[in-house]
């Protein structure tokens, strides 16, 4: 067993109005300078839709994660005598218009256009190469709130499991429906951007797990970007260097949370510090697709167990790091309520941003005068009682983002939400028999006291409760890094052995 910590982060997408309030705070910090014009860290998607970049989902267009073979784990994009042959040229590379051109308008034409008949206007300049640009075809959330649509919905890649009567049922126009999947780097336990360097210049923080890129040692060879299958890694075109999401480590180093979690409006993101077993990652990531949520599950330790702190403290941890453990939300989502899901779990990464899926909206009408549901028999609670199967996403679209295709999971998951509204709906309304709350806990494989656990955290949480910014020791880390003779080496705060490179 190998405890290390690691900053972890859970999004609830019941709550995410798609403001994009998170993406402007980013782009106001980290790239609002020249070659990031088209840089996202943060960026909102409507789902079902493309994603940005266009189709990031789809690795067997860009080739990222990592896949299963006999002898264990590989990278999707190469091996390592591949890599080396395709180093000057790599085929699976977006390209800028799978993200967009970035554009600017010429304002002084308009602000300064003399007296005429015509109407002055503001051309669109391109800001990658200054000159004037045709038409504007795509932009960073440019299928905003048009998931529902058959443009946009059709060339999802979740939708390619489904059965026909569910793409049947997706296209019935009292079904269009879409939710909001803001995005960040997951800072993963086995990152495919740092195996597929060949400089070796993306790191993983020992003493919190947040993923870096060394700006000195990086040398544009790019093979990060389309190693990484959430394509959060970018290419700085001015500086010819890559960048990406550094969960704006100075900020939780003075015990601030990052910008895009201080700034979200509808208070969906909240951010801990796991434990886990260092010692497990590739055990972990080699489960079978229909158990890589469980396993992912288990790598991550209890930090109350008297066994867990003694290897933690002897790897280095400090006591207020395991009590930030202790008290950390993502702890309770990820672990002791298996509410929150790794997106894309399939790509074998092992991220550590989770995901409170979103209650699927209810199929209704109103029928004689009533709000009848589609499936329901009791009609004073079909709109809490609707059935999974009649949801208006299919379970299996939800399945197929955040739990590999396991329909169990997902479900599982959703009946303990259901359970949670239930019962604060018999607390505040009453009108619900107890024996009804009663079946939909045992259903949800849970208490009232956890629901009610759940429902605080969800919907009043303080600002503490969201953001439980462990200490992170950067001054220990850094004695440890100059101190070569000392116990923790120059791999970083926590590691004992600088981790392999792998390709």
């Amino acid at each position: 067993m190998d405890i290390r910590a690691q900053v972890s982060m859970v999004f609830h997408l019941d709550k995410c109005i798609g403001c994009h309030t998170c993406s402007v705070a980013c782009k106001n910090i980290w790239t609002d300078r020249k070659g990031t014009e088209y840089m996202w860290w943060n960026n909102v998607e409507t789902k079902p839709g493309t994603g940005y970049p266009t189709l990031w989902e789809d690795q067997e267009k860009y080739k990222g994660g990592w896949e299963q073979e006999a002898d264990g784990l590989r990278l999707k994009l190469h091996s390592k005598l591949r890599g080396l042959a395709n180093i000057f040229y790599n085929p699976f590379l977006p390209t800028i218009d799978d993200y967009y051109e970035p554009w600017t308008y010429d304002y002084e034409n308009l602000f300064n256009a003399p007296e005429g008949d015509d109407q002055p206007t503001a051309r669109a300049i391109s800001m990658i190469t200054g000159k004037p640009m045709e038409s504007i075809e795509a932009g960073p959330n440019w299928d905003d709130d048009l998931g529902g649509s058959p443009v946009y919905a059709a060339n999802d890649p979740n939708l390619a499991g489904l059965s026909e009567d569910e793409e049947a049922q997706l296209s019935e126009l009292e079904r269009v429906v879409f939710f909001y999947l803001p995005r960040i780097c997951n800072h993963c336990l086995n990152p495919g951007c740092v195996a597929a360097c060949p400089a070796g210049a993306i790191y993983k923080r020992g003493e919190d797990g947040i993923v870096l890129i060394s700006q000195e040692k990086c040398r544009a060879w790019r093979m990060c970007i389309s190693g990484c299958p959430y394509k959060k890694v970018y290419y700085n075109w001015s500086s010819g260097k890559s960048e990406k999401c550094i969960l704006c480590y100075p900020r939780l180093e003075s015990g601030q949370a990052p910008a895009c979690f201080h700034a979200c409006v509808g208070r969906i993101r909240y951010l801990g510090l796991l434990l886990y077993d260092a010692d497990r990652i590739e055990e972990v990531a080699q489960a079978p697709d229909d158990r890589l949520v469980e396993a992912q599950r288990s790598i991550i330790a209890d930090p109350f167990d008297p066994q867990v702190i003694a290897v933690a403290k002897a790897s280095g941890l400090s006591d207020a790091a395991i009590d930030s453990a202790q008290k950390s939300p993502a702890y309770r989502f990820v672990k002791r309520w298996q509410l929150a899901l790794p997106l894309h779990p399939e790509f074998r990464t092992l991220p550590m941003l989770f995901y409170v899926p979103p209650m699927l909206p209810v199929l209704a009408a109103v029928k004689d005068g009533r709000y009848d549901v589609a499936g329901a028999d009791d009609h004073r609670l079909a709109p809490l009682l609707s059935s999974l199967e009649r949801a208006r996403l299919p379970l299996h679209y939800m399945a197929s983002m955040f739990a590999a295709g396991n329909d169990g999971i997902v479900a599982a998951v959703y009946r303990k939400l259901i359970a949670v509204r239930l019962y604060m709906r018999s607390r505040r309304v009453g009108d619900v028999p107890g024996t009804e709350v009663e079946q939909a806990l045992a259903a949800g494989n849970t208490t009232a006291e956890e629901a009610e656990a759940i429902f605080r955290l969800t919907s009043m949480p303080t600002f503490e409760e969201r953001f439980v910014v462990p200490p992170l020791a950067r001054e220990s880390a850094v004695e440890a890094t100059l101190d070569p003779g000392a116990h923790k080496t120059a791999a970083g705060f926590g590691f004992r052995q600088p981790p392999e490179r792998r390709w």
